[in-house]
C-alpha cells in the first residue's frame, strides 16, 4: 500500500502526541490517507513537527469539561471524527466521558473490560484460568499484612502496582512518588518499602522475581477474534533492569505459536475489542514464559509496530471507527528499533553508575553493551523510534526541546 492510497472522510483526532508513541499513531494513519488531527498537551510536542499532521491543536494537559467541549466543537466544524487515545490516563477520561463528544466517535474500551486489564491482581488470576504461567503473587491490605508476606517469600522480589492510575492520586496525596517497579534482595529491604506506604493506607503487590528478557504479543482483536499479530523481544531496557524497550526486534510469527494462542484466549476471557499487548518475561536459559501484565492501548514501542507494518492504528480507525477493514501489507518480522537517546541513559547507568542497578541479577557487560550500541547504527534492518527520512520533523523537534532543556536556568 502505498501513501495515501486510501482517502477517508472523517479526520482521525489523536490525543496526546508528545511521545514516540502519538508519533507513530500519526505516521500510521497519514500514510494511509487519513486525515490526522493533533491534539497537542503542549507547543513543543513533538507530534507538532509531522509531515502527516493536517493540523495540530494545543489543548492543554487539563482533562475536563472545557476540553469535551473544545473537541466536541471540533468535530462540528469537520462533520464528525473518529479520536484515538494514547495514554492510560487519557483513555480512562474518554471512557469516562465517551458519550460527551457529540459527532466525535472515542475508540475505547468498555469501562469494565478496561478495569479488568488495569487491574494486575485480576488479570492474573484470568491468565491461571486459560494456562498461563503466573508469578506467585502477594497483596496486603495492612502493614501488618505486608510483614506476613515479608517473611514468607523467595528473595528477590518485585513491587509493583496492582493499579497504577488508582494509586497515583492517593500517593501524591500524601507526598509519595509512584516508582513503576522496585526491588527488594530480602526482608528487611521489603519491609521498609511497606513502611513507606503506610501513611496512604494502600500497598503494591509483591511478585516472585522472574529472569529473562520482555517477550511482548500484540494483537487486534475483534468480535473475539485476532485479525492482526505482532510480537517483539526486548533487547535493551531502560531502567537496564527492567522497564520500557529501548531496544526490540520484531519476532516471526512461527515463533511461540503456543503462547500466542494462550495470549488470545487470556484476551478473550476478559472480552477485549481493539489493541493490546500481553507482556511476559521470557528465561533464555528454559525457554519458560511468565506473564506480567497486559497493556490495553498502545505501548512504548509502537514504532518497530509500524516500520514492520502491523497497522494496528489504521485497525483501530478503520475497523472500530468505520466499520471497515483497511488492506493491511505483509508484516516485515526482521527488523530492529531503538531510542537512541534512551540507550545513551542506559549505558551511562551500566558503565558509569552501575552501583544504581537495582536487579540483584543484572549481568554488568559494559563491552558488550558499547559495542552493541554503536554496531547498530550499521546494522541495515535497524529502525528509530523517532528518526525517519521520510519524517524528520519530530527528532528534531525532540532535540530542539532536549537542548532547550539544558540551556534552562
Amino acid at each position: 500500500m502505498t501513501e495515501n492510497s486510501l482517502q477517508t472522510d472523517l479526520p482521525c483526532f489523536v490525543l496526546g502526541i508528545e511521545t514516540q508513541i502519538g508519533v507513530g499513531v500519526i505516521r500510521e494513519l497519514g500514510r494511509a490517507g487519513v486525515r490526522v488531527v493533533g491534539l497537542a498537551s503542549r507547543e513543543r510536542s513533538i507530534g507538532i513537527a509531522s509531515r502527516y499532521l493536517e493540523r495540530a491543536v494545543v489543548v492543554g494537559h487539563a482533562r475536563n469539561d472545557a476540553l469535551v467541549r473544545r473537541i466536541r466543537a471540533l468535530g462540528e466544524e469537520y462533520g464528525g471524527a473518529i479520536l484515538l487515545g494514547i495514554s492510560e490516563t487519557d483513555l480512562k477520561w474518554l471512557i469516562e466521558n465517551r458519550d460527551a463528544f457529540g459527532p466525535v466517535k472515542v475508540i475505547a474500551p468498555e469501562a469494565e473490560t478496561f478495569a479488568r486489564v488495569l487491574d494486575k491482581a485480576r488479570t492474573l488470576a484470568l491468565a491461571e484460568s486459560v494456562g498461563i504461567r503466573v508469578p506467585r503473587t502477594r497483596s496486603a491490605q495492612s502493614l501488618e499484612e505486608w510483614e506476613a508476606a515479608c517473611e514468607d517469600l523467595n528473595y528477590p522480589v518485585v513491587v509493583k502496582w496492582a493499579d497504577p492510575i488508582a494509586a497515583m492520586p492517593l500517593l501524591h496525596g500524601h507526598g509519595l512518588t509512584l516508582q513503576k517497579l522496585e526491588y527488594a534482595a530480602d526482608a528487611a529491604s521489603l519491609r521498609r518499602i511497606g513502611e513507606r506506604f503506610a501513611v496512604a493506607g494502600i500497598w503494591p503487590l509483591i511478585q516472585e522475581y522472574c529472569p529473562g528478557r520482555g517477550l511482548g504479543q500484540f494483537f487486534f482483536m475483534h468480535e473475539g477474534t485476532a485479525i492482526r499479530r505482532f510480537q517483539h523481544l526486548r533487547i535493551a531496557e531502560w531502567p537496564p533492569e527492567g522497564g520500557f524497550s529501548s531496544v526490540c526486534d520484531a519476532v516471526p510469527l512461527s515463533r511461540h505459536q503456543a503462547l500466542q494462542e494462550r495470549s488470545i484466549a487470556l484476551l478473550q476471557a476478559i472480552g477485549w475489542e481493539g489493541c493490546a499487548m500481553v507482556e511476559y518475561r521470557l528465561d533464555d536459559a528454559t525457554g519458560d514464559a511468565m506473564l506480567m501484565e497486559i497493556n490495553g492501548r498502545f505501548w512504548g514501542s509502537f514504532p518497530l509496530a509500524v516500520h514492520a507494518g502491523a497497522g494496528f492504528a489504521s485497525l483501530s480507525y478503520h475497523v472500530q471507527g468505520l466499520g471497515r477493514m483497511p488492506p493491511l501489507p505483509p508484516l516485515n518480522d526482521d527488523l530492529r528499533c531503538r531510542m537512541v537517546s534512551t540507550e545513551l541513559k542506559r549505558l551511562v547507568r551500566i558503565v558509569l553508575q552501575p552501583g544504581r542497578i537495582r536487579d540483584p541479577f543484572f549481568k554488568v557487560q559494559p563491552r558488550q553493551e558499547l559495542w552493541r550500541f554503536a554496531s547498530d547504527f550499521f546494522r541495515p534492518r535497524t529502525r528509530y523510534y523517532l528518526w525517519d527520512r521520510r519524517d524528520p520533523g519530530p527528532l528534531l523537534a525532540d532535540l530542539r526541546n532536549y537542548a532547550l532543556r539544558l540551556l534552562k536556568p
